[in-house]
């Protein structure tokens, strides 16, 4: 702890009624990914009922899935809960935010473009993304639309998350550890997948644009 009565980064940061962390790294992390498996699993098996989806297609579910539900669960309780870093009893979503704090400081100080961005993620992006999961399913005609419009929002959110971290000081995690395995590594997903599914979708428009063009000569 820190003189301030906290683990994060800056040390002048104050946390007023900061309650110590109750479980450990391993007690948060092995839960989400366990929870995180299971949804993906879940989602392909059943996947595999629908006719006619490719492995990408059902992979492709599997991604919305997971991030939607990520943002829903995850970051919308974050959003909602200005004071999860004080509660005497906390839930394990607050101890998984004291967590993840350490990469990233702003969350515990509740800093304004971070709670914002946040909130427009699990208010917009999150049941966006779940309902890209039954519009592959379905093969509705706005699937790649849809999906390519919240890949734009999420790459959107992790330049301003990154951007405003620099311009702020890059002073926010509490070692070199916390700094990759959570600012950098948690975060990467979101910026490399999204563009990839971005591009297949950009391209898959404009493959049935040009064909609606050739019917009509």
């Amino acid at each position: 702890m820190g003189s301030h009565g906290h683990p994060y980064a800056p040390a002048e940061l104050e946390l007023p009624g900061f309650v110590p962390m109750q479980l450990s790294q391993g007690q948060i992390v092995a839960p989400y990914l366990g929870a995180s498996l299971f949804v993906v699993l879940a989602v392909w098996l059943l996947s595999g009922r629908c006719r006619r989806l490719s492995k990408i297609d059902r992979l492709l579910m599997c991604w919305w899935a997971f991030t939607g539900l990520t943002h829903i669960i995850i970051e919308g309780t974050f959003v909602f809960s200005p004071d999860f870093f004080k509660r005497e009893n906390p839930t394990y979503f607050d101890e998984a935010m004291k967590e993840y704090s350490k990469g990233d400081s702003r969350y515990a100080a509740r800093d304004t473009a971070t709670v914002t961005v946040e909130g427009i993620t699990a208010v917009l992006a999150g049941p966006a993304s779940l309902l890209a999961v039954y519009a592959i399913a379905s093969r509705k005609s706005y699937s790649h639309i849809l999906q390519f419009t919240v890949c734009l929002g999420q790459l959107y959110g992790c330049l301003v998350y990154f951007i405003t971290a620099c311009l702020d000081g890059f002073n926010f995690w509490a070692s070199p550890y916390h700094f990759w395995a959570y600012f950098v590594g948690a975060n990467s997903s979101w910026i490399v997948i999204p563009t990839l599914i971005a591009i297949r979708s950009w391209k898959k428009i404009c493959l049935a644009i040009g064909a609606e063009k050739m019917k009509r000569k």
